[in-house]
């Protein structure tokens, strides 16, 4: 069953359509707005930043849109955020894709991929997830080990924080692919371009994370 009346602040930084993203959670039956700005994140139930573009330009947006501080703020206070993309690759450190420096929640930076002969880059296409300890988790309802979620990038993080709850995926070699850490979720892959299953992890998402 759709999920009413919960208020999802979906982060624009100007760099990408939002589109698919959007008619997502619509489609889920939560109410979306758009934040040009975070002055309206106050009457938000959670936080959504689907990243786009470079580190440095995506950087550059967050700190002159003022979304940089207040993105930090929402997750040390535990409230529901969920990355995609480059949303995961900024909670980190810094990227060798630029200069500037990530957001520094966790601990750990973001590295293009070294990979030998026969693998592509960017990583394109649909790969699975192995969940980890995660898979017990209500993040993961519905879904089963080797399930496919889109992935489109060339960089993946790399995380100093042995603590940190994650999940991992293959390419060459493992890389994590996503993080869970208390109400923060963040995915390397396109849950919005994975079809019925990435649409029931933004359904976990609202019914376990923001409910």
């Amino acid at each position: 069953m759709p999920i009413k009346g919960q208020s999802l602040g979906v982060v624009d930084y100007g760099t990408g359509n939002l589109r698919s993203v959007v008619k997502a959670f619509e489609h889920l039956g939560a109410d979306v707005h758009i934040l040009q700005k975070p002055d309206k994140l106050s009457n938000m139930d959670a936080l959504i930043f689907p990243g786009q573009g470079t580190f440095d330009q995506c950087m550059e947006a967050l700190e002159r849109t003022g979304f940089s501080q207040t993105i930090k703020e929402w997750i040390l206070c535990e409230k529901p955020f969920l990355g995609i993309c480059l949303g995961l690759q900024v909670l980190f450190e810094k990227s060798e894709e630029g200069e500037k420096e990530g957001l520094g929640l966790f601990p750990g930076f973001v590295k293009k991929f070294s990979l030998g002969r026969g693998y592509k880059i960017p990583h394109m296409g649909w790969n699975s997830v192995d969940w980890g300890e995660l898979k017990n988790d209500p993040i993961h309802a519905g879904l089963e080990e080797g399930d496919q979620f889109y992935f489109v990038h060339s960089y993946h993080v790399v995380s100093k924080d042995d603590t940190l709850r994650t999940l991992t995926t293959s390419y060459g070699y493992p890389f994590i692919s996503g993080i869970f850490h208390n109400n923060c979720f963040a995915t390397q892959f396109h849950p919005e371009k994975s079809q019925a299953k990435g649409l029931q992890i933004y359904r976990n998402f609202l019914e376990k994370v923001v409910a």
